[in-house]
């Protein structure tokens, strides 16, 4: 006999046409309802997943709360997929996502003692691959999602997913929606019974949903009417994720096997509201960043570990990943309250760093005369090389027509350095800025000395105009930058060629209003580009007096880099490229600068390359992403690339706060800005905005972007850019700092030795035994790590499977290291 699971639930947005204090009124309300159904209906039990709303539950009406605990313990409340909530599923970090269940499973765990074992993201727009080895090892077995809807996202409704590190587990598509409209699930139910009438096992989502509701007393009652009614043909039962799972579970051998992501969906939402998006990439860096500098501290006995305070900013962190917060769904006051949850976390993440620095710096020895000290603390187990900048005032202001040159020693010996604008305007020889070019040992506080050689005037840029370009050389490295368009027109790594002319281009490109752009997976045709501005009008848009500049000029040029500066312009809007040209390797790094003042318009970067035949792929969820190359919207975190094996060369972009990108053959195209409407949802043939008023637009304004650009030979290149692009990330914190020379040097917790496997994570376990370290395996390969304890001069070896993450628990002090569970119990 066929068989047809009910599932009530109460899809609840914590944010989205609302703000979170609404969507708590509707969680408390919701539950409440769904609480005296279970009491009353025997045989019904009601699904509910979102840590988040149950705490709020907790909080706000503790005798609700408790209400729910009993039911839960009797069968009746079912805690379903046990996350903190339903977050986007492809731009947070894979270790973001680990907290998310991390949190979520503790919380359930210690309240109801449950621990479900299907994960359930109904409406997150899209899932990433990655997911799969991060809920197996969580100890999921199954995974029941909806988008993207209107298609088959896998081989069929029921099959097996496949991660990057072969996990496996079962999934579920829904195809007809997690909710039903009041007074209306009998008729949900019919539809599917009379659409899918060979389906022996099934299941169906039903309850009003979106802003709560959930069950009704008429839905129930015609529910049980309709059981009665098809008894003997179906049996109709209300039952959870799991139970349905446990029965498909029979049927494994018979199910098609998904080896790839399940996306595009809402590719707006790559982009929609770049704010939240650079604030969240901010947030999730700090607080890894941070964590690890704790860590290192505690393990050290120089601080007592802030689990409390850290918690809360790992919660603002979660909320901000909301589905309809980070994808940028929601309406503009929801927009200015997550920046707000997102700042909250930042504070906190400042201070907590900061703290942790001063206490790994106490035993540094006191600086000598005519010594400006620099401390820049690596928190990452390997060595770090880089260009690193640095503030700090002069003992005293000079008021004389002199230049004061900052000059970095490190172990006594002088390093490439030099002086760069600061960030005060005061036209005093007061303030300093030193860029300098250094190796930082691994998890330790790296001691520089700045002083000071007094010039008559700051030197001058040595390189000039020739034949309309701005031509760079180094020994690795060959730049030209077009004087008539500001557009980089040559980029050779050692002596090869990787880019065509023009890139970096300011491409406009047709948009809409809707900000999910629910109609389409790609964005076309391109409507027009960014031109370089006359000088004039650079001059005056520069705020600069009495001076004509060029729209294309060279504004620092020392030891370390060149800095070149571009204005160009479109309609209201205006670009600045900055190009930091490097005088040793090969990564050039570009600064644009917008002003965005357009409406129905989407900004692209265009980067046309050279190689032959290229693969596009990105960085993903602890994984590396094949992406498409016809140009779909595609999804990725810190990086893309072109490879192309047949060259043997890939060229790797690195962003410090996008996701969105398209590659059209061998032209990587990164997204910058949308111009929206806040929700703008299209329904039926209605306009998707008021045509009465004045509407505000998302994403109007000034905006940074940073980017990283990088190519050569296609292995080395790939097995580099994961670890390069946390680098970057979670950057070695510099500061000026005079210690006392009186406290305890720190001791190094580990060194991990090799070339690419990255270490997301190394914090206080959960239960405060020991420490938690996570590492990552990014490049495909199998490979294997030393992780070395200099403490006790012992080594472990790892041997990792492609993609492979894996969790430590490590008690340096004893020079214990165990496998551990991602969950950590």
């Amino acid at each position: 006999m066929k068989k047809l699971h009910l599932i009530s639930n109460a899809h609840l947005d914590p944010v989205w046409q609302w703000e979170w204090e609404e969507g708590a009124a509707a969680a408390v309300s919701t539950f409440r309802a769904a609480a005296s159904f279970c009491e009353e209906w025997d045989g019904y039990v009601f699904n509910h997943n979102e840590a988040l709303l149950y705490r709020w539950i907790e909080e706000y009406e503790p005798a609700l709360f408790e209400r729910i605990q009993r039911l839960a313990r009797e069968g009746k409340w079912h805690i379903m997929g046990g996350w903190y909530l339903q977050p986007d599923c492809n731009m947070p970090s894979g270790e973001s996502m680990v907290r998310h269940m991390l949190y979520g499973r503790t919380y359930f765990h210690e309240k109801f003692g449950q621990t479900p074992t299907t994960a359930i993201n109904f409406d997150s727009f899209g899932h990433s691959r990655g997911l799969v080895q991060i809920m197996r090892q969580a100890g999921f077995d199954s995974y029941l999602f909806m988008r993207p809807d209107g298609r088959v996202a896998g081989p069929a409704q029921d099959f097996v997913w496949v991660g990057f590190d072969g996990s496996e587990l079962l999934a579920h598509q829904i195809n007809n929606g997690y909710n039903s409209l009041l007074g209306e699930a009998r008729t949900k139910v019919e539809r599917w019974l009379e659409e899918h009438p060979d389906q022996a096992l099934s299941m169906v989502l039903w309850g009003v949903g979106n802003h709560g509701g959930g069950p009704s007393r008429a839905d129930l009652k015609q529910l049980g009417e309709l059981a009665a009614e098809q008894a003997g043909a179906v049996e109709i039962v209300h039952s959870t994720p799991e139970q349905y799972f446990a029965e498909l579970r029979a049927h494994v051998n018979e199910l098609p096997r998904l080896e790839n992501d399940l996306n595009p969906r809402f590719v707006g939402c790559y982009t929609s509201m770049i704010r939240i998006k650079r604030g969240h990439r901010k947030l999730e860096n700090e607080l890894f960043l941070t964590e690890k500098m704790l860590s290192a501290a505690a393990l050290s006995g120089l601080l007592s570990y802030p689990k409390v305070e850290l918690s809360e900013a790992f919660h603002d962190l979660m909320l901000s990943q909301f589905h309809d917060i980070l994808p940028g769904s929601s309406v503009q006051p929801a927009e200015e309250a997550s920046l707000r949850l997102i700042d909250h976390g930042l504070e906190i993440a400042s201070r907590l760093k900061a703290r942790a620095f001063f206490a790994l710096a106490a035993g540094q020895p006191e600086m000598a005369e005519g010594e400006y000290p620099i401390l820049v603390y690596n928190p990452h187990p390997y060595p770090i090389r880089g260009v690193f900048a640095c503030e700090f005032m002069l003992a005293d202001q000079n008021w004389k027509d002199e230049h004061s040159l900052p000059v970095v020693y490190q172990d006594g010996v002088r390093i490439p350095s030099q002086g760069e604008k600061e960030h005060s305007n005061l036209s005093l020889d007061w303030r300093k800025r030193v860029v300098f070019e250094a190796e930082l040992a691994p998890f330790a506080m790296n001691r520089f000395a700045c002083r000071i050689e007094l010039l008559p005037a700051k030197p001058k840029p040595e390189l000039a105009e020739r034949d309309g370009y701005l031509t760079f050389h180094s020994d690795k490295l060959g730049v030209k930058i077009n004087t008539h368009t500001g557009l980089l027109d040559a980029y050779e790594v050692n002596g090869v060629s990787m880019l065509a002319g023009g890139a970096f281009l300011p491409v406009v490109v047709a948009d809409n209003e809707d900000p999910w752009r629910m109609d389409t997976n790609r964005f076309e045709p391109d409507i027009g580009a960014f031109r370089l501005m006359d000088p004039g009008a650079g001059t005056d848009f520069s705020g600069v007096k009495n001076v004509l500049l060029p729209s294309v000029r060279v504004i620092e040029d020392g030891e370390v880099r060149t800095v070149i500066e571009a204005l160009l312009e479109y309609g209201r809007s205006v670009v600045i490229l900055t190009y930091k040209l490097p005088k040793r390797g090969t990564q050039v790094e570009v600064s644009v600068r917008v002003f965005w003042n357009e409406k129905d318009k989407m900004l692209k970067l265009s980067l046309p390359t050279l190689l032959e035949e290229p693969s596009y792929a990105g960085q993903t969820i602890y994984g590396v992403q094949p992406l498409p190359q016809d140009g779909t919207e595609a999804v990725a975190q810190r990086w893309t690339a072109l490879v192309s094996h047949q060259a043997d060369a890939a060229v790797t972009l690195i962003n410090d706060g996008i996701y969105g990108s398209d590659c059209r053959g061998a032209t990587l195209r990164p997204t910058l800005l949308r111009s929206a409407g806040y929700t703008a949802h299209p329904i039926l043939d209605r306009p998707l905005m008021p045509s009465d008023r004045f509407s505000p637009r998302i994403d109007q304004g000034e905006r940074q972007f940073t980017f990283w650009l990088n190519a050569g030979p296609a292995q080395a290149r790939m097995a580099l850019v994961d670890r390069e692009a946390q680098a970057l990330a979670e950057r070695p914190y510099a500061l000026s700092f005079c210690p006392s020379g009186q406290g305890q040097l720190p001791q190094v917790p580990f060194v991990l030795d090799n070339e690419a496997v990255a270490v997301t994570a190394f914090k206080l376990a959960e239960d405060g035994d020991g420490y938690i370290v996570r590492l990552f395996e990014p490049t495909g390969q199998a490979r294997t790590a030393e992780l070395r304890f200099p403490a006790h001069e012992a080594v472990h070896l790892l041997a990792f499977k492609p993609f492979e993450v894996k969790t430590l628990r490590v008690k340096p002090h004893e020079d214990v290291v165990l496998e551990s569970p991602l969950m950590e119990r």
